[in-house]
């Protein structure tokens, strides 16, 4: 949920001074309101695709590049696939500083994906489930090395794997995966966020084989296990320890068909997290701090909503131009102080 949803929702009363406050113009970006943490929204289908060909860096400047396109409109609702951006710029400092990468393997991973991207294949379930698709993911992809900078553009046929259905769509924080050195981790962390809520899922071998995309590479299971979710699972628990993430193999008389996982329903550190985002493991004081904060959060959000008010007000009756910009000025900063409350 975006911060306009929930302070709609919270504030049902201020709905129509909301409205107001993103309808008159107010710098909001053409209506299209972003959060303040990059998050990735993506369709089920895509979460299990097979991204065949794609390294691990591939993957990620794909994520970064998706995660810049949610949004929602001046109505507060998510935004549909004819209505988002296809085009879109990633720098190599931003990439750099989302994964805690060193700025000069950022250039060159932004290079290399461009490939990745424009050339390779994902294999993907239909919408309706009914079908087996193969799609390009970009219908152009451009390396700028005067800029460090790659210019793509999505292609029709993946965008509506991207939009932002609430009963069908994954939606996490980027920061969440940042610190994964593998691309089978960062795929098999995506796999549980579907079942965040159960604190169980259960994947046969051949479906795990298909969502890392290994195609010929570890015939034998004992490799697979160990290069790939035996793996995945230590990284995890690495970054996330509170997660307690567990495997049983099931078996059809010696052949491992499938595999149990589970773990704590809660997929993500609670609360905090160390600089090199590795859980903090919270104490009943802790937690009861945590609950005062957010009340001291609603409150200040409450507030802010009211100094938004008092500034549409101010803005509408003011006459002098350059009263007027100042008092822009005042709105831009409120919506940033709010933006920063509720991302």
């Amino acid at each position: 949920m975006t911060f306009l949803q929930s302070i709609i929702l919270t504030y049902p009363q201020k709905n129509d001074i909301l409205q107001k406050v993103i309808i008159n113009g107010l710098e909001m970006g053409n209506h299209v309101l972003k959060s303040q943490t990059p998050k990735v929204y993506k369709h089920k289908s895509l979460n299990t695709a097979s991204f065949g060909g794609f390294h691990h860096s591939d993957y990620q400047v794909f994520l970064d590049l998706i995660s810049k396109i949610g949004g929602v409109d001046k109505s507060g609702k998510y935004l549909q696939p004819e209505k988002l951006q296809r085009e879109h710029i990633l720098t190599a400092a931003e990439h750099a500083k989302k994964f805690n990468l060193d700025v000069g393997n950022s250039y060159r991973y932004l290079k290399k994906s461009c490939d990745t991207l424009m050339e390779k294949i994902l294999r993907i379930d239909s919408l309706d489930g009914k079908q087996t698709l193969k799609v390009n993911v970009c219908s152009s992809a451009k390396y700028d090395r005067s800029e460090g900078k790659i210019i793509i553009r999505f292609t029709d046929d993946i965008m509506p794997y991207l939009a932002q259905v609430k009963s069908k769509f994954l939606l996490y924080n980027i920061k969440e995966i940042a610190n994964f050195g593998s691309l089978y981790t960062t795929r098999f962390y995506e796999l549980i966020q579907e079942y965040k809520t159960t604190g169980w899922m259960e994947k046969s071998v051949e479906d795990l084989r298909d969502v890392f995309a290994t195609a010929n590479k570890f015939k034998l299971y004992a490799d697979f296990k160990r290069k790939t979710f035996v793996h995945a699972c230590k990284e995890i628990d690495h970054n996330y320890p509170n997660m307690n993430l567990k495997f049983e193999e099931k078996k059809e008389g010696r052949k491992v068909v499938s595999l149990r996982f589970t773990f704590n329903k809660k997929s993500k550190p609670v609360g905090k997290t160390n600089q090199d985002n590795t859980a903090i493991v919270l104490t009943k004081e802790d937690t009861n701090q945590e609950a005062q904060q957010s009340s001291k959060e609603a409150t200040e959000i409450k507030n802010h909503i009211s100094e938004l008010s008092g500034f549409l007000g101010a803005i509408l009756c003011q006459k002098d131009l350059a009263v007027k910009e100042q008092t822009q000025e005042q709105i831009r900063q409120a919506q940033k102080k709010l933006a920063a409350l509720t991302s």
